[in-house]
């Protein structure tokens, strides 16, 4: 044998050993992702809701990259050799994808949103139907709070521009922005707003600032991502405990002076002559400019069974360590619902149900899909999917499982089913939606 053939049998040796396994890999891959899409059609989770990747097929080469840095893990998969959503349900808006991509195939951001319901006509900057009306945060179809502040930040900065013009003779009670909600996006208008010396009020109903994250349970891990804070500074940890988050938040309110009034809820909002009349429980307030900062959360959605009005029946968990030796019962399938679950799951002395009316959860981070799943395998948490409440009763809960009627010992039900929204607030104001102007219940 020459020592030509002996070269290139080692070289086919050696490039078989490297591509037959990537090959094989390669071809699982696509067949898992494949099935995993196929499921997720059938769920009907397939669809981004909001911020998405947007992938160009032309441009992707399927490395698989992107779905290696998603850290919700079940967003993307690759399926015949392209990337493509999987469970758009999932996104967040890491954006970690797009830059993971070594060809600059995908770009993350929210697409089409005029069919959407439950979000409010905007222009680029944010600035609603009304005109001198914007909106901030959550209620605009973005999560997280890097996108919350960045868009109060966006907002007072597209205010500052337009607020050039002359102000009406009786200027001198008009203030330039009265800001609706002390979350994170509210906050950081409040500070921008301060930062570029424009005169404001940030109201809020709470007595707590914080918004959504104030009734987060205790010790929730809240994702930041790397975030400029005006007049604060850069936080640099991708995510905060609640509490700490909270405690930056309000060394900022008070380092620099912010002026947010709680306790202060808004009633109704007009425009006369290009001024803005904010109607509060504590008076009134005229302005050149509104945001809405308002979030989504709302008020608690209800199952509308016998026995909800109980006070065992509760829609929120802050102290999950107080309860003891107790049957409970969560009602939910979000993130809401399975961090509830388990904080009361920690303590092994409580026996905790969670009921969910789909067939598996869908929409939850990949951390908290972890603990779950660790949780019913190791029988400290019983499952029961497609299934609904039907009754509360004093010592007992009714759940319909498919056919079956379960009556089981309770002594506390959580309900995790979404919020009401105020989107009938916003249509009175003359905000404008998307899609059919139908009401739109978000969260479940």
């Amino acid at each position: 044998m020459s020592v030509n053939a002996i070269v290139w049998g080692f070289s086919f040796l050696m490039v078989g050993a490297v591509f037959v396994p990537y090959f094989v890999s390669f071809r699982r891959r696509n067949r898992v992702d494949r099935a995993r899409k196929e499921e997720a059609e059938r769920l009907g989770i397939d669809r981004p809701t909001a911020q998405f990747p947007a992938i160009d097929a032309a441009q992707c080469v399927g490395c698989g990259a992107c779905v290696d840095a998603c850290p919700e893990n079940d967003v993307l998969g690759i399926v015949r050799g392209t990337a493509t959503v999987i469970n758009g349900l999932k996104c967040v808006g890491h954006g970690l994808c797009e830059a993971a991509c070594p060809v600059g195939a995908i770009k993350v951001g929210l697409g089409d949103l005029s069919a959407r319901a439950d979000v409010p006509v905007m222009d680029p900057w944010q600035e609603t139907s009304v005109p001198g009306l914007f909106v901030a945060g959550e209620l605009g179809g973005l999560a997280l709070v890097k996108n919350a502040m960045g868009q109060g930040r966006k907002v007072v900065e597209r205010i500052a521009q337009k607020g050039g013009g002359p102000r009406p003779v009786s200027g001198r009670d008009v203030l330039d922005v009265v800001i609706v909600g002390a979350g994170p996006a509210g906050i950081a208008a409040a500070a921008s707003a301060q930062e570029r010396r424009l005169t404001y009020v940030a109201l809020e109903q709470a007595a707590d600032l914080g918004g959504t994250i104030f009734h987060y349970p205790r010790k929730k891990l809240v994702l930041v991502q790397a975030v400029d804070i005006p007049l604060w500074g850069r936080l640099k940890e991708a995510e905060y405990e609640k509490e700490d988050l909270l405690r930056i938040l309000e060394d900022l309110r008070k380092k620099a002076q912010l002026k947010i009034r709680f306790g202060e809820k808004v009633t109704g909002i007009r425009r006369d002559d290009g001024i803005f009349s904010v109607e509060s429980s504590q008076g009134l307030y005229r302005s050149r400019f509104v945001i809405l900062a308002l979030g989504r959360r709302g008020s608690p959605r209800k199952l509308g069974v016998p026995g909800e009005d109980q006070p065992k029946v509760m829609y929120q968990l802050k102290e999950a360590e107080s309860y003891r030796g107790s049957q409970i019962l969560v009602a939910g399938g979000g993130d809401s619902a399975v961090e509830a679950v388990i904080g009361l799951a920690r303590d092994k002395s409580n026996r905790v149900v969670l009921s969910y009316r789909r067939e598996k959860l869908v929409r939850i981070k990949s951390k908290n899909e972890e603990r779950i799943q660790a949780l019913f395998a190791g029988r400290r948490v019983q499952p029961l999917f497609n299934s609904e409440i039907t009754e509360i009763g004093p010592r007992s809960v009714r759940v319909a499982v498919g056919e079956k009627r379960l009556d089981m010992p309770n002594d506390y039900v959580f309900v995790f089913a979404g919020g009401d929204p105020p989107f009938a607030f916003l249509k009175q104001i003359g905000v404008r939606f998307g899609g059919k102007q139908e009401p739109v219940r978000v969260g479940a």
